[in-house]
């Protein structure tokens, strides 16, 4: 089993352990962090979506009971469309209903839109509980279930809502990656690809960096692959350093929203049905290019991230015009005042960040 400490002192003396392991949900209550971390604990609220409940949530549950602990399954249906307030309140009732106190915990069982909207019922109900991730999609495992952002969608914009409260551990099971759907795993891979990216975070860095070469190997990475345990772990340490060094956002962190901006407008314009990974994928392409273009950026690395997006059956354009993208990205969170901050790369894993007036956005989309 990999094992992964991230140490956040500003939110908690207690370091987050992530584990990966296949198989782990069936006995991720025998770990002795698990036992340590919670034996003060009766009672858990396994928060999951429809599908994930189906395929997931008895053998958990199973886990949980053969523990000695009780269990509750609130539940949602499946989409980024129920990660907004009704549902919010709806699953702060169920726990309030079913008597979950101080001394509970919540489990975030499923993708990214579980992981944040349970992660931010967790920073909030009775002013914070202590939560287990246990993301079930790659996207949530290398990216939405480390680092502590916990959020809800309003009519305005995306993630506008939220909170940062870091789990007390996460459970990574890589066979839960076999039920996804094809555009699942790569929207997963879009966060893989971001991650290898920005890897050489030092503009002075010039190695290549490693997780590129996993990337670049002559078999694309699979759920099926025997490295995607390794894969997840160097995403997972990536993102675990950046944050530790800038755990509320103020800084390098920014770094992780390489290709968001764009990403969240596309998303936005289309009502959600283009998906997260896709629509990073998009903005990582256009910026890129247009570093290119503007002769801020090498032009290998372009090549290398179309080959990559195209690898990974990740697309790289959109129908959606400049002027479309760009007012829609006006109520993007990284705005301050008249500024925004954006991530451009320079060379293969080196990227940096660029606070650029907001009406220059519309000439690099």
């Amino acid at each position: 089993m990999k094992t992964i400490t991230a140490g956040f002192p500003w939110s908690s003396a207690d370091n987050c352990e992530i584990f990966i392991e296949r198989g782990l949900l069936a006995h991720f209550t025998q770990i002795a962090e698990f036992r340590k971390k919670f034996s003060g604990v009766k009672k858990f609220a396994i928060i999951t979506d429809e599908n994930v409940c189906r395929l997931y949530a008895e053998r958990v549950a199973n886990s949980l009971n053969e523990a000695g602990f009780d269990v509750v399954i609130p539940y949602f249906t499946p989409g980024e469309q129920s990660k907004n307030i009704d549902t919010f309140f709806m699953l702060q009732n169920q726990l309030a209903e079913n008597e979950i106190t101080r001394s509970d915990a919540i489990i975030a069982l499923g993708g990214g839109v579980v992981v944040d909207l349970a992660g931010f019922v967790a920073a909030t109900y009775l002013r914070g509980i202590p939560f287990v991730q246990m993301p079930t999609t790659l996207l949530a495992m290398v990216d939405s279930s480390v680092g502590g952002k916990t959020a809800i969608d309003i009519p305005a914009g995306k993630n506008l809502v939220g909170a940062f409260h870091q789990p007390a551990m996460v459970v990574c099971d890589p066979d839960t990656l076999g039920t996804l759907p094809a555009e699942n795993f790569a929207d997963g891979m879009a966060e893989v690809i971001k991650h290898a990216m920005i890897e050489c975070r030092r503009p002075e860095a010039r190695t290549t960096s490693a997780l590129l070469h996993m990337l670049n190997s002559e078999i694309p990475i699979s759920e099926n692959s025997g490295i995607l345990a390794d894969v997840i772990e160097a995403n997972v340490k990536i993102k675990r350093d950046i944050v530790q060094r800038d755990e509320f956002d103020t800084g390098e962190r920014q770094l992780l929203n390489f290709g968001h901006t764009i990403g969240h407008a596309v998303e936005k314009l289309s009502s959600f049905k283009i998906s997260h990974g896709s629509a990073v994928a998009i903005g990582m392409s256009i910026i890129t290019k247009s570093a290119v273009q503007k002769g801020q950026c090498a032009p290998e690395c372009a090549e290398i991230l179309e080959n990559l997006l195209q690898k990974y059956n990740l697309p790289t354009h959109t129908d959606f015009s400049p002027q479309e993208i760009f007012e829609a990205s006006l109520s993007d969170k990284k705005r301050t005042g008249g500024f925004i901050i954006e991530v451009i790369p320079r060379s293969p894993g080196v990227c940096e960040l660029v606070k650029m007036p907001v009406g220059d956005l519309l000439d690099w989309i």
